[in-house]
């Protein structure tokens, strides 16, 4: 029924539960409307021949609606509506809370492409690649206008906002390639913004990911040719901790837990942070980005708005980057709230 129904709708592929999760749902509704759509045309119909005009004198009679009619035609719609709701609400959910073992990838739009960079891996231009069976969640940013990230056969959209990151999340369980679009008008080049999400068997996706990183790893080490400029790290976090130094951003705040102008980085991910205002806010990658563009927006309680503004200074990819190494500054214990542990060796930990 779930085939049949998805070829008469002509509507894309399946390959994650959560999309034929959201297919049902669409079915469900579609049938519901037809069946009394029809009912609608028939009483209309009914109503025409039981009804018509006979003779100028023949007059229709006066019908007065019994409560049980209103009950009738006002509970039934209504108890459709609240039924649907109740089967997409859980979904809704779902949908905004992704696992916590789940992969990161960040997502750049950009006129007119998708870039995507793994940390600690790395980077791909309007292909993502991804292990079939694993949760993964992708924090999405824009370089320049609004963009929107779609894949029809996850029945995937989330939009690409300049400036701040959103988030979605996905796990596809059908190894394939399935294709992305750009679902918001962004220029001229909007219909060719196009990519790919190829999903891999996971021993495959494992053994890609290990020679991607080695290849970073072999890049980093080799010496450059006389009069050949030193590159830069191509990981993510080594990207991060390099344009934090250049930045700036290590004069005003330490990464071993010591007290300094600006918060400690060590254990800041996801630490619940008291503001000035008295509201607590928990320092994830939204806020750690926000932080870097309005730093006057949410000041932590102890320290003083002397931060300047990133804002233009910064590209979302470089920003990604620094929020990236501020997240791979985690001890092993962690840090519950607002505290000045004592010097730890920084260390991998994952997200909680």
């Amino acid at each position: 029924m779930n085939e049949l129904m998805r070829r008469v709708l002509f509507l894309p592929e399946q390959a994650s539960e959560y999309a034929r999760g959201v297919d049902r749902l669409h079915f469900f509704v579609i049938l519901t409307t037809m069946v009394a759509a029809t009912g609608v045309f028939g009483t209309a119909l009914y109503f025409f021949v039981r009804y018509r005009r006979r003779s100028d004198t023949d007059v229709t009679p006066h019908v007065t609606p019994r409560p049980i009619h209103e009950i009738l035609f006002i509970g039934g719609p209504l108890t459709l509506f609240l039924v649907w709701f109740a089967i997409g609400f859980p979904q809704y959910v779902s949908l905004q809370t992704p696992p916590k073992d789940a992969m990161d990838v960040y997502v750049q739009g950009k006129k007119w492409m998708w870039k995507f960079a793994y940390p600690g891996g790395p980077s791909a231009v309007d292909t993502l690649r991804v292990p079939a069976g694993r949760p993964v969640r992708l924090l999405i940013t824009s370089r320049d206008v609004i963009h929107s990230f779609f894949v029809p056969a996850l029945r995937v959209k989330q939009d690409a906002l300049p400036g701040r990151y959103t988030e979605t999340w996905f796990d596809a369980d059908r190894p394939g390639r399935y294709q992305i679009f750009c679902a918001e008008f962004c220029g001229i080049g909007h219909s060719s913004m196009l990519g790919e999400v190829v999903v891999m068997p996971a021993e495959e996706f494992d053994a890609w990911i290990a020679d991607q990183r080695k290849g970073l790893t072999r890049a980093q080490d080799a010496a450059p040719a006389p009069g050949e400029p030193v590159r830069a790290a191509s990981s993510v976090v080594d990207e991060g901790r390099r344009i934090a130094a250049e930045q700036g951003c290590l004069k005003c705040h330490s990464i071993d837990g010591s007290p300094h102008i600006g918060p400690t980085w060590l254990n800041l991910y996801l630490r619940h942070e008291k503001l000035k205002d008295g509201r607590t806010v928990v320092a994830d990658e939204g806020y750690l980005t926000k932080s870097m563009m309005d730093p006057g927006a949410d000041i932590v309680a102890g320290y003083q708005n002397v931060m300047p503004t990133f804002q233009g200074k910064l590209a979302p990819p470089e920003a990604a980057a620094v929020v990236e190494y501020i997240k791979s500054l985690q001890t092993a214990a962690g840090v519950s709230g607002p505290s000045e542990p004592p010097i730890y060796e920084p260390v991998k930990r994952p997200r909680q």
